[in-house]
């Protein structure tokens, strides 16, 4: 069964939910790529906003929930399941229209094509 892509892992319930993670470090599965700048927790609706600093020349991602494995409030980090190259590669951030379906949609399709990773 595939997880939905705007709603946390299970696995994290518990450590999210009431959790700020603005200002935490996100790391992909091959390194750091930035910091959280806005997270939100509405179920079927979740997602991270991630500014990824100089690294992508000051760029920010829309990163559904489903993409975080684990959040380390000791260490102030957030863990994904992508690439930086998947991160780079994604749609970027409109800050006019992220709350929009076809936005969305369009986000969805982007990381939903990557297998799901436990």
């Amino acid at each position: 069964m595939t997880p939905d892509l705007w709603s946390y892992r299970d696995s994290l319930d518990g450590t999210g939910q009431d959790l700020d993670v603005a200002g935490y470090d996100v790391e992909a599965t091959d390194g750091r790529i930035g910091s959280v700048d806005d997270a939100t927790y509405e179920v079927g609706e979740s997602y991270v906003v991630v500014d990824t600093g100089p690294w992508i020349f000051g760029k920010q991602v829309l990163l559904p929930a489903g993409v975080v494995t684990l959040i380390d409030p000791q260490e102030k980090k957030v863990f994904v399941s992508r690439t930086k190259q998947e991160i780079k590669n994604a749609p970027e951030f409109d800050e006019s229209a992220f709350k929009e379906s076809a936005y969305r949609d369009r986000i969805g399709d982007y990381y939903g094509r990557f297998p799901y990773a436990p």
